[in-house]
């Protein structure tokens, strides 16, 4: 049984995450803004099937790693506080990314769309991250099933990342346009971003590992 703790953890992570600019939303915004609504949820399809695929992937195998090298565990804890320090930083940091100012793209068909948006994922450094070193910080092997807890935690992540992204996609033009008028909104935006990511990676740092994790 995940306990809720747990729950929002992972969903304050979740949230920080995909709120912060990277691969995914800068192909989703970009994609949305040049051919419109509906290729960006198809791409958004395909992001959806890269964040199972990762999902799948954690839930069959992290667990025995963990078993079998406990320090694998404190390694994987360390990179990822030290990535989302890295994530704060290139939010706060002066001149930082504006997926906003959206990229021009090809017009593409539907599947290569879906195959796009699952590439993107897949080969998202972020999102590996969440997957093999945020998400088991928040796995207790005390609690029952290290998979089941994995994979719950997982859907809230992927319930939280495929909202706010939708959303995205769907108000992309008029966001585009709303902040390229307002920057100060979006240097709000970073610095908001930036200071949750950062108290993230200090608490991840900071908060003991299970006992039975090592």
């Amino acid at each position: 049984m995940v306990e809720w703790s747990a729950v929002a953890g992972i969903a304050a992570v979740a949230l920080g995450l995909v709120l912060t600019p990277g691969p995914n939303m800068i192909y989703l915004v970009s994609r949305s803004v040049t051919q419109g609504r509906r290729a960006g949820l198809i791409s958004l399809l395909g992001v959806a099937a890269g964040f199972f695929l990762y999902l799948a992937a954690v839930t069959a195998g992290l667990a025995a790693v963990f078993v079998a090298v406990p320090a694998a565990y404190t390694a994987l804890k360390l990179a990822g506080a030290a990535y989302l320090l890295h994530l704060a930083w290139q939010a706060v940091r002066p001149g930082g990314v504006n997926a906003f100012a959206p990229r021009d793209l090809p017009v593409d068909g539907s599947r290569r769309l879906f195959v796009m948006g699952l590439v993107t994922n897949l080969l998202n450094p972020k999102i590996a991250v969440l997957y093999v070193s945020l998400l088991p910080q928040f796995v207790d092997p005390e609690r029952g099933s290290v998979a089941l807890q994995s994979l719950t935690l997982g859907l809230v992540q992927i319930a939280i990342a495929l909202t706010v992204n939708a959303v995205i996609v769907v108000f992309a033009g008029a966001l585009s346009r709303f902040l390229a008028a307002r920057p100060a909104w979006l240097r709000v935006q970073r610095y908001v971003m930036g200071g949750v990511l950062g108290a993230l990676a200090v608490k991840l740092a900071v908060e003991p590992r299970p006992a039975t994790a090592g």
